[in-house]
């Protein structure tokens, strides 16, 4: 009998599900028989414990997992005749009508919404692009040998790209603070580590030389105890050290990797590595604007129980990091309310996308994309085997795939523009 499913809102549908009771009775006595079979008690050989013993110990919970079990099953059935997919997990609760012969109950649940044709054909996306050329390779060799530099001790006045050494006492209101002074505190002058007050005050000095200074600490500065408070500084420079970069020449080459000291080799090894991380940083780039364009299509109700499954992933996620970090302090629920919304209203889009347009992955573009990966590391092969000796990781290749199939369907479909981008602002981050 087809049962009826009531709609309680866009998405939420309810409905009375019914549950024999002596269903339910034969199916606890056979598995408290088949436990029977298994189980030992003290003064009881395994197999001899009395039925009665077994059902007083194990009774309650058996009926229960047979209850929910069969609630299941008559809610998949339910589902099935109904053609609806369950979004998160349905409420259950006892009915108003259970009597000798049967066990009702109601199920409220969520549905996916029906999210249609996704038409972009009116949409703008912006395509990232940077040409790697020589300048491009020369900038990503300085940063190489920026990274394997050294400071030398030097007798003159500090200036930026210095690493410099200080004593610094500050007082606030003529008390000190915690945090305002400290002795042998080191940092690279003109980094940004430090406040532009607080920098501007130690470059000039040399050895042995004292300089006092005021400086404001923002409104919004992560020590809330400072915090757009103004403190007077006496800063006194004891080092100053002068970096000092690798010649270009074969030894470096060496060091990084080339070994038989080729610098030509060197560049053209460099190239690709550039080129396959700009390939990669601007994938992503263009990744994200389509995926704002899908978001901006994507007018339909969302389940709620994803959202909140979404919301309780993001923050497991962010605790993990902190914890990684030594922090103790955890963001709000509702913090990852927005993105939460919007990564399942993407995925649902996308989901679509895949389906309406077979835009599955297929083995040829899986092998290539793990090639690509694999490429960047110094042993390849041993990074293909491990992956394709993972499911996890290669679940992870083929969901991949299947987002670059996405987005080239967009750019095949959109209003694309493209969009320069600078060389250095692309891999900023990636500086030593």
């Amino acid at each position: 009998m087809q049962a009826n499913i009531e709609s309680v809102g866009a998405l939420e549908r309810r409905v009375d599900l019914n549950v024999a009771a002596d269903v339910v009775a034969a199916e606890v006595s056979q598995r408290l028989a088949r436990l029977a079979r298994e189980t030992s008690m003290p003064g009881f050989r395994r197999g001899k414990v009395p039925m009665k013993l077994v059902a007083q110990t194990h009774g309650a919970q058996v009926h229960a997992e047979v209850i929910n079990d069969k609630i299941g099953e008559a809610l998949s059935n339910v589902l099935t005749q109904g053609n609806l997919r369950i979004a998160g997990r349905a409420h259950i609760e006892p009915g108003e009508e259970s009597d000798a012969g049967r066990l009702t109950f109601r199920a409220t649940f969520e549905v996916y919404p029906e999210v249609g044709t996704i038409d972009v054909s009116q949409v703008d996306v912006q395509r990232a692009v940077c040409p790697v050329g020589d300048e491009e390779v020369e900038k990503t060799i300085a940063v190489m040998r920026r990274q394997r530099s050294h400071f030398d001790p030097v007798d003159r006045a500090a200036v930026d790209g210095d690493l410099v050494t200080i004593d610094f006492h500050g007082v606030i209101d003529g008390n000190a603070f915690p945090g305002g002074a400290a002795e042998d505190f080191r940092f690279e002058l003109g980094a940004g580590r430090m406040l532009p007050e607080f920098e501007g005050a130690v470059r000039g000095l040399t050895k042995g030389e004292t300089r006092s200074v005021v400086v404001t600490f923002p409104d919004d500065y992560f020590g809330k105890d400072v915090a757009g408070k103004t403190a007077h500084f006496d800063i006194t420079l004891k080092e100053v050290r002068e970096r000092v970069l690798p010649d270009l020449d074969a030894e470096f080459a060496r060091q990084v990797g080339i070994a038989d000291g080729d610098l030509d080799r060197m560049r053209a090894e460099v190239r690709a590595n550039v080129e396959r991380e700009v390939t990669a940083r601007l994938r992503r780039r263009t990744r994200d604007r389509v995926m704002d364009a899908l978001e901006r299509v994507a007018g339909f109700e969302l389940p709620r129980a994803l959202i909140a499954e979404e919301q309780e992933s993001l923050r497991s996620m962010a605790q993990a990091e902190i914890t990684a970090r030594g922090g103790k302090e955890f963001p709000a629920l509702e913090v990852f309310a927005a993105a939460a919304e919007r990564r399942v209203r993407i995925s649902l889009v996308v989901g679509e996308i895949i389906r309406a347009q077979k835009l599955h992955a297929t083995r040829d573009q899986v092998r290539q994309t793990l090639e690509t990966i694999a490429g960047s590391y110094e042993r390849p092969g041993e990074v293909m085997q491990w992956y394709l000796g993972n499911r996890e990781r290669m679940a992870e290749v083929e969901a991949a795939v299947l987002e670059d199939n996405v987005v080239e369907w967009v750019l095949q479909h959109a209003r694309v523009s493209d969009l320069a981008v600078s060389f250095d602002e692309l891999m900023e981050g990636a500086k030593g």
